[in-house]
């Protein structure tokens, strides 16, 4: 079961299927999907969210193999402005996207902070490896704030095509040598 999540700004509720109409007024942009894997349709269908919801997100989310989240401000719990999950596997255990016009406020980090404290201590996993383009500075920033180490190279296709990629991972000592060094879960 998916579990609601709270930072000190954010709000991480699990995805249900009535998030879809509040999700597809926001989701198909360009400065959204350009970097996620080239599984998610471009140009975006109409029902793209909730197909996804029903054939994807959800059914993984019964079997105990991913967990997704909305993410919304708490000064505006109605307002989806992103979505984060996370997902068993061996290669990339979490994907986000985050609404343009609340970009560059630190929010993902703060949402990537509560998610990664839930895959290692509520989860017991002992590893979270990330994919990322190599040209998507502001999810690599991420990756580097929590102290995660790059661990390899590669190419994968994208919604914006082939690019050379990279695999980030951190272990859940290093998570936990990360948690005391802050002092707190502050960003």
């Amino acid at each position: 079961m998916t579990p609601f999540g709270q930072t000190e700004r954010l709000l991480l509720r699990p995805i249900t299927l009535a998030d879809a109409v509040q999700i597809q007024q926001i989701f198909p942009q360009w400065q959204i999907v350009r970097y996620l894997a080239n599984r998610v349709p471009w140009p975006f269908p109409p029902d793209g969210v909730r197909q996804f919801l029903e054939h994807v997100a959800l059914p993984l989310a019964e079997r105990g193999e991913a967990w997704t989240w909305t993410i919304r401000l708490q000064s505006n719990p109605e307002r989806i402005i992103g979505s984060l999950d996370l997902r068993k596997g061996d290669e990339d255990n979490r994907g986000f996207w985050l609404d343009p016009l609340v970009q560059g406020r630190g929010l993902m980090t703060e949402a990537c902070t509560w998610s990664n404290d839930f895959w290692f201590e509520t989860l017991g996993f002992r590893v979270l490896r990330v994919a990322k383009a190599s040209v998507n500075l502001a999810s690599r920033r991420i990756s580097l704030k929590h102290g995660m180490r790059l661990v390899g190279t590669t190419e994968r296709d994208y919604v914006c095509g082939r690019l050379p990629s990279e695999i980030w991972e951190l272990t859940s000592n290093e998570w936990r040598a990360w948690k005391a060094q802050q002092g707190t879960f502050g960003c």
